[in-house]
């Protein structure tokens, strides 16, 4: 099994405000996609849509301020199976995120385009937070296509 890892800094922003942008809906689709509908609570499912498609996640855990989890229940078949979480912590003026998208079989071309995009997503969450404006599908950054 393979994993993507980031790591992100967010500058004044405390654990609690980027759990709430990786917990609401409203947060979810200030960063990630718009169109985000769903259950955000403990065991509940999230569907985000994006053109090409979209994935449903279960969330596995919540721990405020500290983590999140979610299964992937739907979507591309190398995504179903697999665990995205976040683990925050701060420093100093600072909240770490700590990210990973963990369980891949192999390390296939998707997972490359994956990991990419996954970095502009963080990117995103890091913009909203620090700016209050951030680049969620379909304004986000297209690396290839189709996004």
């Amino acid at each position: 099994m393979v994993d993507i890892l980031h790591r992100v800094g967010v500058e004044n922003a405390s654990p609690e405000r980027v759990y709430d942008a990786l917990t609401t809906l409203e947060g979810l689709g200030g960063w990630w996609t718009e169109t985000t509908t769903g259950d955000p609570g403990p065991g509940g499912v999230i569907e985000f849509r994006f053109a090409p498609g979209g994935f449903d996640m279960e969330v596995t855990e919540l721990d405020p301020g500290r983590t999140v989890r979610w299964r992937v229940v739907d979507g591309p078949p190398e995504w179903v199976g697999t665990d995205i979480s976040w683990e925050l912590r701060p420093d100093g003026d600072w909240t770490i995120v700590m990210f990973r998208h963990e369980g891949w079989r192999e390390p296939v071309e998707f997972m490359h385009h994956c990991s990419t995009k996954w970095a502009t997503y963080l990117m995103s969450l890091k913009a909203l937070l620090e700016s209050g404006v951030g680049a969620p599908a379909p304004r986000d950054v297209h690396v290839s296509f189709p996004d």
